[in-house]
């Protein structure tokens, strides 16, 4: 180390007081016994930890030293390995990357990435406490802010009823932190790490710089702000790989679709190989690997990551974008040809409809998603050996079971049981147990229906025959849910009202009930 200090100090001796000096290419890794973030007398280097520019990976030395070819305009990052922390920036992200700009930036609306000196680029990291049990990681998707208000929102919905009580060790964000307004970047960045847990940000097409002329240029003020666009970060149970899959295509219609860079296959094929297949790998995008359509990803993208990841054997891909909520298992039919389904969670919006619908008694909209999930946040628990439990929690939930009731208030006693009770169970898929019983009566199957949730169809009557608006936005059109069930509803009881109770079998947090009520009547011919 004290050999490369030599020849960085002597050759910024030889350099004209007016020039900035030669940018620097190599750099230490060190353990920060103190928490300062500087490397002190008596602090060792660390051998063995991977830095990334998101192309290449040099692995640190004995002495704790890495070399990585200077290349302006990227991002250098350290890959975080397991059972250590990273000092925090000033702003509370753990200070894990460094953009490279050694030459004038190109001058973009929301800023870009600044000109800075070309010194050395330096992690440190500090040991910490052995991890017993799960890890426990927050998932927000598409907090997709479009003002002040709208972070008020997110503070006062999502991230206030959370602060000092939610116990996770990491969090992640897939993708439309904000809705095109990067200007809101510290705003958001200031309310999310209230958290006081290490958050890593993943871009959406909300993300970018949209005056760009390239999608090579395109998230300078993401990565400015929130970090960098590809990276990986490793616990001990989990590895967790980040991929910007929002492929920004200016002047062209449509201005995006998903797929991946040759950049960031080159990054995978060099740090692959590393990653232990004994805990579970996480890849994190923002649009979903399934979406079809012009803005869809690419098959041809997604069959070559498949290719590459086939023979990890515990895998979860997470994503966001949809502002609704399901999971996909996918197999030949989208290129995957691993021994079992590759599971896919599309992760509901934490902004739910773009904050839209009426507002309650605090002033916050009510947001509901188009396949009637409530906006909220998910989480992801991780145990040894890679096995996972996934959850949704509903936005200041007071019932957090995850499921939502529909059915009639009133019905005619003796009519023809064409009506019925509706559960929105929000982390369901296809194979998820759903029963009802009336009246404590026999316990009865659900079916499970693809259509629009009865809940939002009242809603969009009611703004369909309103005459002023309810809300900022209307509650958006009533779509199929993936995870709706029906169950009829006996008419042959006796007049008053009658219970329902309805239990799922939750595969990940077990059995969840909810239970509701309708009445019966006798009609006047």
């Amino acid at each position: 180390m004290r050999a490369s200090l030599t020849a960085c100090f002597l050759a910024c001796l030889a350099i004209p007081a007016h020039a900035l000096p030669p940018p620097c290419s190599w750099g230490q890794v060190f353990e920060d016994r103190n928490g300062n973030g500087v490397r002190d007398n008596g602090e060792p280097g660390l051998p063995g930890v991977k830095v990334s520019n998101g192309i290449d990976i040099a692995t640190s030395n004995a002495q704790g030293e890495y070399t990585l070819d200077y290349v302006d305009g990227r991002t250098v990052f350290v890959i975080k390995p397991p059972g250590y922390d990273l000092a925090v920036r000033r702003d509370g992200l753990p200070a894990r990357w460094r953009n490279l700009q050694y030459h004038t930036a190109p001058a973009l609306k929301y800023g870009g990435i600044p000109q800075r000196q070309p010194d050395c680029t330096h992690f440190a990291l500090r040991p910490k406490p052995a991890v017993h049990g799960d890890l426990d990681v927050l998932l927000f998707a598409d907090s997709q802010t479009s003002s002040v208000k709208d972070v008020d929102y997110y503070w006062r919905d999502i991230v206030q009823p959370l602060v000092g009580k939610h116990g996770a060790a990491l969090g992640l964000t897939l993708g439309d932190v904000t809705n095109d307004d990067l200007s809101l970047y510290p705003e958001i960045l200031r309310t999310t790490m209230s958290l006081q847990v290490p958050w890593l940000f993943i871009p959406g097409n909300h993300d970018l710089d949209f005056d760009a002329t390239s999608d090579e240029e395109s998230l300078r003020t993401f990565r400015h702000h929130l970090g960098p666009d590809t990276f990986a970060w490793e616990e001990e149970a989990a590895t967790f790989i980040g991929l910007d899959d929002v492929i920004y295509q200016p002047g062209q219609s449509p201005a995006y679709f998903g797929g991946l860079r040759e950049d960031q296959f080159a990054f995978l094929q060099a740090y692959l190989p590393t990653v232990r297949k004994d805990r579970l790998l996480v890849i994190g995008v923002h649009i979903p690997f399934y979406e079809p359509g012009a803005r869809g990803f690419h098959a041809a993208d997604r069959e070559r990551l498949f290719a590459m990841l086939k023979d990890f054997p515990h895998l979860l891909l997470l994503s966001g974008h949809t502002h609704t909520q399901r999971h996909w298992y996918h197999d030949a039919s989208t290129g995957w040809h691993g021994l079992q389904p590759l599971h896919e969670y599309n992760v509901g919006a934490a902004c739910g409809a773009y904050w839209s619908g009426v507002k309650d008694a605090e002033g916050i909209p009510d947001t509901t998603m188009a396949d009637g999930t409530p906006n909220g946040y998910a989480r992801l628990r991780v145990r040894a050996g890679g096995d996972y439990a996934l959850s949704w929690h509903s936005a200041r939930s007071e019932n957090d079971r995850g499921i939502g009731l529909h059915a009639p208030r009133v019905l005619r006693k003796g009519a023809y049981p064409a009506w019925g009770v509706f559960a929105n169970v929000y982390i369901g898929d296809a194979g998820t147990r759903v029963e009802y019983r009336v009246d404590e009566g026999a316990w009865k199957p659900m079916k499970r229906v693809e259509q629009p949730d009865p809940r939002l169809l009242v809603e969009n009557m009611r703004d369909d025959t309103a005459d002023a608006l309810r809300g900022y936005d209307r509650s958006p059109e009533a779509e199929a849910s993936q995870h709706l069930w029906r169950g009829a509803l006996p008419t042959d009881l006796d007049v008053g009202e009658h219970a329902v109770e309805v239990r799922v079998f939750d595969r990940w947090r077990g059995e969840q009930s909810a239970k509701t009520s309708y009445r019966l009547q006798i009609a006047e011919p």
